[in-house]
């Protein structure tokens, strides 16, 4: 918000600057949930079956990848963040949207470094296979098997789109459960005026 002021010929703006402070605490632990989360949900993909591929191989062609092991993926990497975004939304203890929703959108961000480390360590496939993608080839690690130049090229391509498409759901789902511990409507037409902010600092009269 701005506010003009003149004195004679000379004209100022002021801005007011309202900024929105980060609870860390609550951005940790909801990057601490959706993690455990998406490894529960990768470990019981892999007891059921659920995979993309069989065991030991590789997806070069998308288009034999498993119905179910791709819904599974994509349930487990939306719902682990709505877990996650759902958990600093309610530590911050925010009644507006917008508020729970950032919160909920950094603790996304927080979570990107560890899943890449996670993967770096070679363990994503506990965590599905969409994340595969967020790691290369450790240098400790020799190539057991020469695969075509083209299937590498694919395996790769593949890794990445399923590497993406599981932070994008991820993001999303950090926003809707944000939104849901702010416990608004879940509208985009819902929009509360401002003068009834129910999370403002409350301000006290002192009368002598």
């Amino acid at each position: 918000m701005s506010a003009e002021s003149c004195v004679g010929d000379t004209c100022t703006t002021d801005y007011e600057v309202r900024h929105w402070p980060i609870n860390w605490s609550a951005v940790f632990a909801g990057s601490l949930a959706a993690l455990a989360v998406t490894v529960v949900a990768g470990l019981a993909g892999i007891a059921v079956g659920a995979q993309m591929v069989d065991h030991g191989q590789h997806l070069v062609d998308i288009r034999r990848a498993q119905i179910g092991g791709i819904l599974w993926a994509v349930c487990s990497a939306f719902l682990s963040f709505v877990v996650g975004g759902w958990v600093a939304g309610k530590i911050t203890g925010h009644t507006r949207a917008e508020h729970a929703m950032l919160q909920a959108a950094i603790a996304w961000l927080v979570a990107i470094p560890f899943f890449i480390f996670i993967a770096s360590l070679g363990a994503s496939g506990y965590m599905g296979v969409w994340y595969t993608g967020l790691a290369g080839t450790p240098a400790w690690a020799g190539n057991a098997v020469a695969l075509p130049a083209a299937d590498s090229y694919a395996i790769l391509r593949n890794n990445a789109l399923g590497a993406l498409t599981a932070l994008v759901l991820g993001l999303i789902g950090s926003v809707v459960g944000g939104w849901m511990a702010s416990g608004q409507p879940m509208t985009f037409w819902s929009h509360e005026p401002a003068d009834h902010r129910t999370d403002a600092p409350l301000k006290t009269a002192i009368t002598h």
